[in-house]
């Protein structure tokens, strides 16, 4: 939407889609970025229960130009789309749609959002040890990525369902040259594998608002040469962030994820470099308000 405030029969329309969807920081967030660069477009949200319905209507407005696809939608929306990013077909699953005169096209900024979270804190990822918490579509996507942009020495994924894991680190095995273990989520294991771990990824929601005080991780078992990433951003310091900065470890924070994934969906529907610190600005008011 422009800076004038007008919408207009040329406002090119985007939207976030999921199953909720109202506590989306997304809406605030590229709006803000179309008014600071004077675009004429609108972003919103829309609680979206039948799927293929809502991508035939995608399909059928012009002005409609682009998505981002979240919780529940990620996976089942690729058989809806004219083309999918091969490195997400590999994922199964996509966060972003672009209407290109009819022809919907699907790929995913979450696995290249939380790369640059990760290079940007420092990290050099060749050689490192990597575990990971959880296996759902977050993780598939950081796996992927992960294992085409470095010479990892190996990833444990860990998670309390096990044919969700054992489909990822299937996956992971056909799709790339990455050596992959399993193991189960519990206390046991944690403490057996953590300290072993270079890099430690939260994938889960353990840790989200309202449950800020619980963790996956005992504070006492990680090394302070490790780091510590934490997709989860609200709170923007979880409590395994607390954790691992009390016993010296570098940490990354998910709202950086959360950021970077945004950057490269609105410069995919504008064409435009996207205002970074506004965005920023606007989504640590809204976390921190």
């Amino acid at each position: 939407m422009r800076t004038d405030g007008i919408i207009s029969p040329s406002t090119q329309l985007c939207a976030v889609i999921g199953n909720p969807v109202g506590h989306s920081l997304s809406p605030a967030l590229h709006n803000a970025a179309f008014n600071a660069l004077g675009l004429d477009f609108l972003y919103v949200a829309f609680r979206v229960e039948d799927l293929k319905s809502a991508i035939c209507g995608m399909r059928a407005l012009q002005n409609f130009r682009g998505l981002s696809v979240t919780i529940p939608h990620k996976i089942e929306i690729i058989d809806y789309l004219d083309e999918v990013a091969e490195v997400d077909r590999f994922i199964g699953s996509v966060n972003t749609v672009i209407n290109e005169n009819g022809r919907l096209c699907g790929f995913g900024t979450d696995g290249p959002g939380a790369l640059k979270a990760i290079l940007d804190s420092g990290v050099n990822l060749d050689g490192a040890r990597v575990l990971m918490l959880g296996a759902g579509g977050a993780s598939r996507a950081i796996a992927f990525t992960l294992a085409a942009s470095a010479q990892l020495e190996g990833l444990v994924v860990m998670d309390i369902n096990e044919p969700v894991m054992n489909s990822l680190a299937a996956d992971l095995r056909a799709g790339t040259a990455l050596n992959v273990e399993t193991s189960s989520l519990d206390d046991a294991t944690i403490s057996a594998r953590v300290p072993k771990a270079d890099i430690i990824i939260n994938c889960t929601p353990v840790g989200m608002h309202p449950k800020e005080d619980a963790t996956l991780v005992p504070a006492g078992i990680m090394r302070s040469d490790q780091v510590v990433f934490d997709v989860v951003y609200t709170p923007l310091e979880t409590r395994l962030l607390k954790d691992a900065a009390s016993r010296g470890c570098r940490t990354i924070s998910g709202v950086e994820m959360f950021i970077n994934q945004a950057v490269l969906q609105f410069e995919r529907f504008t064409g435009e470099c996207a205002p970074v610190e506004v965005m920023r600005q606007v989504v640590m008011e809204r976390l921190k308000g």
